[in-house]
C-alpha cells in the first residue's frame, strides 16, 4: 500500500512540476488574483486522478489482494480464539457438572451454591 501511494505522489508531482511550467510560461492562464498556487496544485491534481487511474491499475489490484489476505486472516484469526475460548468454556462446565454429580448436587443446585 505504501508503494501505491508514493507512486501516486510521485505522478501529482510531476504534474504539478508541468503545470508549473506552463502556467508561468504562459501556455496555461494564471489563477485569478493571489489564487495562482491554488490553481496550479487543482489543475495538477485534475490531470493526476486519471493518469493514476490507469497507470497504476496493476499496483492498485496487487494492494487490494494484499489487503484482502491480511483481512481473511484476521478473521480467521479471530474465530479461532472464539473457539478456543468455547472449548475451554464447555470444558469448564463439563467439570462443573461433574463435581456437582459427586457431590450429589443437580446442576442446578451445584450453580445456586
Amino acid at each position: 500500500m505504501l508503494r501505491y501511494t508514493l507512486m501516486r505522489l510521485g505522478i501529482f508531482v510531476g504534474c504539478l512540476v508541468v503545470v508549473w511550467a506552463l502556467v508561468y510560461s504562459g501556455l496555461v492562464p494564471r489563477g485569478l488574483g493571489d489564487s495562482n498556487g491554488l490553481w496550479i496544485v487543482l489543475l495538477a491534481l485534475l490531470i493526476s486522478a486519471p493518469i493514476s487511474f490507469v497507470v497504476l491499475r496493476g499496483e492498485r489490484d496487487r494492494a487490494s489482494e494484499r489487503i484482502v489476505r491480511r483481512v481473511e486472516r484476521a478473521k480467521a484469526n479471530l474465530e479461532a480464539n472464539r473457539t478456543q475460548e468455547d472449548a475451554a468454556d464447555d470444558t469448564a462446565r463439563a467439570q462443573g457438572q461433574t463435581t456437582g454429580q459427586t457431590t450429589g448436587q443437580t446442576p442446578g443446585q451445584a450453580q445456586a451454591s
